[in-house]
């Protein structure tokens, strides 16, 4: 709804926080409502000028406004004492709750975390900062893929669902660039390139079936069916995990085919955000759907 809402990344954030003051958070993770939980959501808010990250407790929050360098948002709660927003209320509340006296520095996530957890946060800050001022979308993608750190996850109860790069030039003649892999865990999975034009071609292998009136989701009782939403591309990418763990061989090979067709694209985006000339929008409408087709041409 930021994104939808806000035509900058402060706007985005004031509409997420007024979200928050007027319905608070929480929920479930499964559609089913099988495991509910209590959020303190965080966000990196960017846009081509100026990024933002906001951390959130129930309806109280605290942003920063990032200038410069690298910055991670991960599971546990970051901002500490340099804090340039937050909700009017916040210190009188903590102070009401006897978290912080008021004496000593606020410091949002001493005050907001459970003992010791603000200690270690980001599993991928280390990777970031040694990149710093030589970050690239292939050190973002690197990143994303890096089991060892617990980035990505994959297991039977929780896995990286999709992943996301995206490159934001400052010069607005420039367009920005998004990568996404529609599939999950981005160890096995092709980063294909996306630009936002007018009349972008849209790709319907990666979009989940419409089960019209007939979904579980709107039936009174809810959710006494479990419904397949798998797109064709997921069917495809589990069919590939699925041939990656049955045949060591051939899924190397496969894989390796699959890592020259993200370079291409990535060589391909290189080139579109380093001429001089104003991109043609028609060059790009169809560029996400025959990244899809290629992708799943391979797998067959």
């Amino acid at each position: 709804l930021g994104l939808e809402r806000g035509s900058t990344a402060k706007e985005a954030l004031d509409v997420i926080v007024a979200l928050l003051e007027e319905h608070g958070q929480g929920g479930n993770y499964y559609e089913d409502a099988s495991s509910c939980h209590a959020f303190q959501s965080a966000f990196l808010i960017v846009d081509r000028n100026e990024a933002w990250v906001l951390e959130t407790s129930g309806k109280y929050w605290a942003a920063e406004k990032i200038t410069e360098g690298v910055k991670c948002i991960c599971n546990q709660l970051s901002l500490t004492t340099k804090i340039d927003a937050e909700h009017p209320e916040l210190r009188d509340y903590v102070r009401s709750q006897g978290w912080w006296n008021g004496d000593s520095d606020f410091n949002f996530s001493e005050v907001f975390s459970l003992a010791d957890d603000h200690l270690a946060c980001c599993s991928g800050r280390e990777s970031l900062e040694k990149q710093s001022g030589d970050v690239s979308a292939q050190t973002m993608i690197d990143v994303l893929r890096d089991k060892d750190s617990g980035v990505c996850v994959d297991s039977e109860s929780f896995l990286t669902t999709a992943s996301i790069v995206s490159v934001l030039p400052q010069d607005p003649s420039f367009p920005c660039v998004h990568y996404f892999t529609g599939t999950p865990d981005p160890s096995r999975s092709v980063f294909k390139p996306f630009i936002f034009v007018d009349d972008v071609k849209l790709v319907p292998k990666v979009q989940s079936p419409s089960f019209g009136d007939d979904d579980p989701a709107k039936k009174i009782p809810r959710f006494q069916e479990k419904p397949d939403r798998r797109h064709e591309l997921y069917k495809a990418h589990e069919w590939a995990r699925s041939l990656l763990e049955s045949d060591q061989e051939k899924g190397q090979k496969l894989m390796s085919i699959m890592l020259d067709l993200e370079k291409q694209g990535l060589e391909a985006m290189e080139d579109i955000l380093t001429r001089t000339e104003i991109l043609d929008p028609a060059e790009v409408v169809d560029l996400f759907y025959d990244c899809v087709d290629t992708e799943l041409k391979f797998f067959k």
